[in-house]
């Protein structure tokens, strides 16, 4: 079949999946294509203010141009006075000071720690000039003029020195890291209030089957509802996309080539990735961009594919919940992170299980199983049934079983991932 307004343009759907692609050529042709987008495009960058910055990507190197703190402070509640005075103290000998004045947080004592006097310090209170030490409360009886102290301390005990928590001059925070409430907390103590972060991929959903009826909506007759949209979206979310609500399209050519020529980093069609009649996403990619992979050696989500419109990646994405799922899982998301700055590898933890009984496979494909977990066993779910999306909810997480292996036998030791 061709195009008449392209002689030369086959309709691809035509050809089947005789052949299909390995999973590890299509990771391949994503950090390939990953690689280039970066040299095209080395400044993928925004400003963040500190407010919003927990879970984001740091886009370079923090360095501090202060100390914090930029002056000598109390770590305790106590006196601070001279340490040599209180060489021998004990609470069987103790020591008598004057204390002649108190020392707050912001607000300094402004005169001079002498011979046999002490100033009442606070935590976090500037030390007095003329004191190297700070005597904690806890050690003391005193009145409004008179410290008695029961213990001795050490030149600059319980004393925060100049840039103790951050040095001036130092690298506060690296280019990568992905960012903690806590790092909000540093970069406001030297003076950031924005910072530049890698900008979220812009990220469309694409719906599409006319079968389909909107999210959350009960099945009526011969139609169903749309589970894919709300999983994506909070697939693509979890991986550092920027929040994209899906759209419905409809099956038509037309319809889909215009939703698809739409700006974003990344489109994801769910549904019509196969060789359907009505499988029209893999002739369009084909003919705005390329389409660089259609058919992987892998069950579920055999139908995937994925390609370029420009610089835009383009996931098509079984319709099937499950497929959809592990295609998204093994690809898309594998993109998704990487146009954010975040690490390539999937975010699930991961657990070292046995098996309860045996799975079997064929060489040459890779196999995505769902697994029950309890203690160190593994209860395989599935590995069929790519529409059957409540065995991904009733598993605790998923093996792979690669394409050199016939399968599993009962007692193997294998990794699981943890949803």
């Amino acid at each position: 079949m061709t195009n008449p307004a392209n002689p030369k343009f086959t309709d691809v759907r035509m050809k089947g999946f005789g052949s299909r692609s390995t999973v590890e050529a299509a990771v391949a042709w994503i950090d390939s294509s990953l690689a280039n987008a970066n040299a095209v495009d080395p400044d993928r960058t925004e400003p963040c203010g500190l407010f919003e910055l927990t879970g984001r990507i740091l886009a370079k190197d923090i360095v501090s141009r202060i100390n914090v703190p930029g002056f000598t402070r109390s770590m305790m509640d106590g006196f601070a006075l001279r340490a040599d005075e209180t060489y021998g103290a004990t609470a069987y000998n103790s020591l008598a000071f004057q204390v002649i004045g108190t020392s707050f947080p912001g607000r300094p004592f402004e005169g001079t720690v002498r011979s046999g006097t002490a100033v009442r310090i606070m935590t976090g209170a500037p030390m007095p000039d003329g004191a190297d030490a700070v005597l904690p409360v806890e050690f003391t009886e005193w009145t409004e003029n008179t410290l008695t102290a029961m213990a001795e301390v050490s030149v600059g005990k319980n004393v925060g020195a100049i840039g103790e928590d951050v040095a001036d001059g130092s690298v506060l925070l690296k280019v990568g890291r992905v960012l903690r409430p806590q790092d909000a907390g540093v970069l406001s103590s030297i003076g950031c209030s924005s910072i530049p972060v890698v900008r979220r991929p812009v990220v469309r959903i694409l719906i599409t089957g006319n079968e389909l009826l909107p999210a959350g909506t009960a099945p009526t007759g011969y139609q169903i509802a749309d589970a894919n949209g709300p999983m994506l979206k909070a697939l693509v979310e979890r991986d550092g996309g920027g929040q994209a609500l899906p759209q419905f399209v409809k099956d038509d050519r037309s319809s889909l080539r215009a939703a698809m020529l739409e700006p974003a980093d990344v489109i994801l069609v769910s549904g019509g990735s196969s060789v359907g009649q009505e499988d029209h996403a893999p002739e369009i990619l084909k003919e705005l961009g390329t389409l660089a992979i259609h058919g992987i050696a892998m069950r579920p989500s055999s139908p995937a594919g994925m390609g370029q419109i420009g610089s835009t990646f383009v996931f098509l994405l079984p319709g099937n919940p499950v497929s959809c799922l592990c295609a998204y899982d093994f690809f898309a998301g594998r993109a998704i992170r990487g146009l954010g700055g975040r690490s390539l590898d999937w975010p699930y933890a991961k657990k070292d299980v046995v098996l309860t009984r045996k799975l079997v496979s064929t060489v040459g494909r890779v196999d995505y199983a769902r697994v029950k977990i309890s203690g160190t066993e593994a209860e395989p779910l599935a590995i069929s049934g790519a529409s059957v999306l409540s065995s991904t909810t009733q598993a605790d997480g998923f093996i792979i079983i690669p394409a050199d292996s016939e399968g599993l036998p009962p007692h193997s030791r294998v990794t699981a991932y943890l949803y």
